[in-house]
């Protein structure tokens, strides 16, 4: 069974230079919130495809569901003034 303090180190792992807050409680259901520059540039779907490369095989078994939102560091700063 996965954790959130699990998944956000696979995250910041596998995405240098990110920060992940995760959350869940049941072990296999996930949210998360994803800030890093290599979100810059790219379309929704090209982020979560970054963020599912950092999770490898365990997307789809070890964790069943992970909602996300992907941001880049300028926008992150901009939802939290």
């Amino acid at each position: 069974m996965m954790d959130p303090v699990t998944i956000k180190k696979l995250i910041e792992n596998g995405l240098p230079d990110s920060t992940a807050y995760v959350e869940g409680d049941d072990g296999t259901h996930f949210q998360a919130v994803i800030v890093c520059d290599a979100f810059a540039g790219k379309n929704m779907v090209q982020q979560h495809q970054l963020v599912y490369k950092a999770l490898g095989a365990l997307m789809g078994k070890e964790i069943h569901a992970l909602s996300m939102q992907t941001l880049t560091p300028q926008e992150w700063q901009a939802k939290q003034t």
